[in-house]
């Protein structure tokens, strides 16, 4: 490791994760917002596919449209009845597809035992807020169809949407959720303190970042653009989230909860004091990643086959 390298992960302990960081550099710079989106967009699209995993054996898919959107549904070879996960990419409301989260999908349809259906849904800046937000809606009327149980999952800005079809689907009378697993969303928090002041210059993702993925995604204050907005948390399905200790993101996760708590919902924070964002990438080269990711798994399983968190189950 360079000694540049070695200051700018200091607070890193974790040398998978080190790796992890200093490989993912190769590909997506540090400053990569400063350039053009169409670069970006590249830069991730190679980020992903170095770290990319091939599927489980026994997981097969089918590509599908649910309008105009593409989207992907996996299911594990021989299960003719399972419930399912609607899972919502990560990218910054700008970047990533069907393919940058290809193998995270294919582990949880495998670990968890359920369908997961994949949304290609649209991109910023070419389409702004509710662009992303309405295809992912219509993605889970649709799930409605074919499923009796149906939880919504995301990582990053996958988080932050999988959080507003969940608002959307209890005020508009969607499908019922059995509930949510949201791995270090963006969910709209002050800016001007916690976390985004603590881990501003956080390996991974800074809080200009933040700030720049936010502006570029437009959502105008609405509560489905930022779900932390909403007053009223009543009568929303139970919540396991996924803070990273280095991460701008992190006290979301805890005050999204705290709001759920004091509705009456179930809610778990799992604290990664660790771990960076996207650190679900890491999960083949570090062992608190792999862990996260483990538990990220059993949470889909008993909110999906059960409609419980894991520490529920637990204590039961």
């Amino acid at each position: 490791m360079s000694q540049k390298s070695d200051q700018k992960f200091a607070a890193v302990t974790d040398p998978g994760l080190r790796d992890f960081l200093i490989a993912g550099e190769r590909f997506y710079p540090a400053d990569a917002v400063n350039f053009t989106m169409a670069e970006q967009r590249a830069f991730y699209d190679r980020y992903a596919a170095h770290f990319r995993k091939d599927r489980p054996h026994g997981v097969e898919t089918e590509e599908l449209r649910i309008g105009s959107v593409p989207c992907r549904l996996y299911r594990k070879r021989g299960m003719s009845s399972s419930p399912a996960l609607l899972y919502l990419h990560g990218g910054g409301f700008v970047l990533g597809g069907l393919e940058s989260h290809d193998d995270v999908c294919a582990e949880l349809c495998d670990g968890a035992d359920v369908d997961v259906l994949a949304v290609e849904y649209r991109l910023a800046p070419e389409h702004p807020f509710p662009a992303a937000f309405e295809d992912c809606c219509r993605a889970l009327a649709h799930l409605g169809k074919t499923h009796d149980r149906i939880i919504v999952g995301g990582d990053s800005a996958g988080g932050n949407l999988a959080a507003a079809v969940a608002l959307w689907a209890r005020d508009e009378g969607g499908p019922k959720l059995s509930g949510q697993v949201l791995i270090y969303p963006g969910l709209g928090g002050d800016m001007s303190r916690g976390s985004y002041v603590t881990q501003a210059h956080a390996p991974g993702l800074s809080t200009t970042d933040v700030q720049y993925y936010r502006d570029t995604y437009k959502g105008g204050g609405s509560k489905y653009a930022e779900p932390l907005r909403e007053t009223d948390f009543t009568g929303l399905p139970p919540a396991f989230l996924v803070a990273a200790g280095l991460d701008p993101l992190h006290d979301d996760c805890f005050a999204y909860a705290g709001c759920l708590l004091a509705a009456g919902v179930a809610a778990e924070v799992r604290d990664e004091p660790l771990l960076v964002h996207a650190f679900l990438r890491a999960r083949n080269m570090s062992a608190p990643a792999r862990a996260s990711f483990t538990a990220i798994t059993a949470a889909v399983a008993s909110l999906a086959h059960h409609g419980t968190l894991p520490s529920e189950r637990t204590a039961a």
